[in-house]
């Protein structure tokens, strides 16, 4: 369970430090190039549904994807206490560890980022929509941000548009995802399942 503990506290850390340093620098949109590189970029957004800026709904969408990941890091706990009986393997108790560390990551952003920062993208029913905000944000004591628990949006920043193109009018770029340190867990860590599967799941280990 320390091993647990500890991947999850430092992902946790860096994905938070991240998010809080873009946050409090960057104005929404703003994007600058990594070491003078076009195709790697520091580019700040913020989305209030899953992961690599994948939307879900308007606000209800927004507060179901909130109440899956407590669900989902429940469920995670329980199997990490079974698993741990069962004598499993660090090919699975470690990159789960770092896939959970990942949705508790962008669950702080969605529970309570709306509550310790002065702006943020925030919904507007008259809309239907999400609405940016000019300006960099500043954090502030807790329950006096712009908004309320579970109205916070997730921070991204990483963009990596290896390259662009042109197609029948439109304009296409590879790879457009902006994503954050808690996605790429997530992706790392699924990865690292798949690929070692058979020792992550030796003797008919099941979920």
């Amino acid at each position: 369970m320390k091993k647990i503990a500890l991947i999850t506290f430092l992902v946790i850390l860096l994905d938070q430090a991240s998010k809080i340093y873009i946050k409090t620098h960057f104005s929404i949109n703003e994007s600058i190039n990594v070491f003078g590189l076009d195709w790697w970029k520091i580019t700040f957004v913020e989305n209030p549904g899953m992961a690599y800026g994948i939307q879900f709904g308007g606000l209800l969408g927004k507060y179901l994807l909130v109440v899956l990941r407590v669900f989902l890091i429940g469920g995670m706990i329980f199997l990490f206490k079974k698993w741990l009986k069962e004598g499993a393997s660090n090919f699975l108790i470690i990159p789960m560890s770092i896939i959970f560390a990942g949705a508790i990551g962008n669950l702080i952003d969605g529970m309570f980022y709306g509550m310790i920062f002065d702006s943020g993208s925030f919904y507007d029913p008259n809309y239907n929509t999400w609405i940016g905000y000019s300006g960099v944000s500043n954090l502030v004591p807790f329950g006096q941000g712009y908004s309320h628990f579970m109205k916070g949006c997730v921070v991204d920043m990483f963009h990596f548009p290896m390259f662009s193109f042109d197609l029948f009018g439109r304009h296409f770029e590879f790879f457009s995802y902006i994503f954050n340190v808690a996605d790429a867990a997530i992706t790392i860590g699924a990865i690292f399942i798949l690929l070692f599967r058979k020792k992550a799941f030796p003797n008919g280990l099941e979920i």
